[in-house]
């Protein structure tokens, strides 16, 4: 059994949480936080030890990995700390919003040698990763575009955007990660515009709420990237590649699959999957899957720490593209 410790006991936490225990291969030790009535409340559920400092953990043989889901900018303390003690690290997004506070995780990792993966989970998607495979078998020929389409079911509250990073690093980033995988080319210019159009309180932290992105690779395929942080009717998550040879398109996922044709119309519209923890649950599950097999195998993860620092480094370019107008390369 791998032993874990979870530092981190909020919503991500729970999800990683329910999924060590669900594996087959994995027990949950430890539960972190800084608040330790939510490190109790979640550690309690799991039959796991609550802590208010990884310390205890850390030092503990029977912890052979670490899931990191605390506020980003903990990320390197924390790398840092784990990479010390040996164990392997998977790391929630973004590894942190500063490039060379990431190098320096980037160094500590490698010193240490130790399995590290950056939780960009809808590379293990199952539509997302059939998408991909069709794209890299040659279905549609060469891609020449892609557009993503992600847009949330509301905004959070307007106190979680001080935070945040910004709407590039906080949410599009996921998208960024996503265009570099499948279309197997990185971007060299970036061009990103964005508003405040729903929530004046998030224009009040010096945050967008509404973004349109545009990617051109080497090669010249071209990716367009839409986000909103309000869609009225669920959690919107499209994808399409198009090809010298046809296109391919991922549709949104609904709470049931059920319709109906009767006299009086046809109804094939029930209601979205409402957020990601939903709409990805299963991804979520699959990303464990794979750090856990990594360890045992003595691989390396299937998302490395340098794709968390290209995506990255993608999201920065989106946010100065924004702020001075123009196309720069990232």
């Amino acid at each position: 059994m791998t032993g874990f410790c979870l530092l981190g006991a909020g919503r991500i936490g729970r999800v990683h949480a329910a999924n060590i225990i669900a594996h087959p291969t994995a027990s949950l030790r430890y539960v972190v936080d800084a608040d330790f009535a939510a490190a109790e409340a979640l550690a309690r559920r799991h039959s796991a030890v609550p802590l208010d400092d990884p310390a205890t953990a850390l030092a503990d043989d029977a912890v052979r990995a670490v899931v990191i889901g605390t506020p980003t900018d903990t990320h390197l303390d924390m790398v840092a700390a784990a990479a010390a003690a040996g164990k392997a690290i998977l790391c929630e997004k973004p590894i942190d919003l500063d490039i060379d506070r990431v190098d320096r995780c980037l160094d500590i990792v490698a010193r240490h040698g130790i399995p590290f993966a950056v939780g960009f989970n809808r590379r293990f998607d199952p539509t997302l990763a059939a998408l991909r495979r069709a794209v890299r078998a040659g279905e549609i020929g060469e891609p020449e575009m892609m557009i993503i389409t992600s847009r949330d079911p509301a905004p959070p509250p307007a106190r979680y955007f001080a935070a945040s990073g910004g709407y590039f690093c906080d949410s599009t980033i996921h998208d960024l990660d996503l265009a570099r995988w499948v279309l197997g080319e990185e971007p060299i210019e970036v061009f990103a515009m964005a508003s405040c159009l729903i929530d004046p309180a998030i224009g009040a932290t010096g945050d967008v709420d509404t973004a349109m992105t545009v990617l051109r690779t080497a090669s010249g395929r071209l990716c367009h990237i839409n986000n909103s942080r309000r869609a009225v009717y669920g959690f919107d998550q499209r994808v399409e590649v198009f090809g010298a040879k046809g296109m391919l398109q991922t549709e949104n996922q609904r709470e049931i699959g059920l319709t109906r044709a009767t006299a009086t119309g046809t109804d094939s519209r029930p209601p979205l999957k409402h957020f990601y923890l939903e709409r990805y649950a299963e991804s979520f599950a699959r990303e464990l899957d794979d750090f856990v097999e990594a360890i045992g195998n003595g691989r390396a993860p299937a998302v490395t720490p340098e794709d968390g620092r290209r995506a990255l480094t993608l999201a920065l370019a989106c946010e100065r593209s924004r702020r001075e107008g123009r196309a720069v390369a990232p």
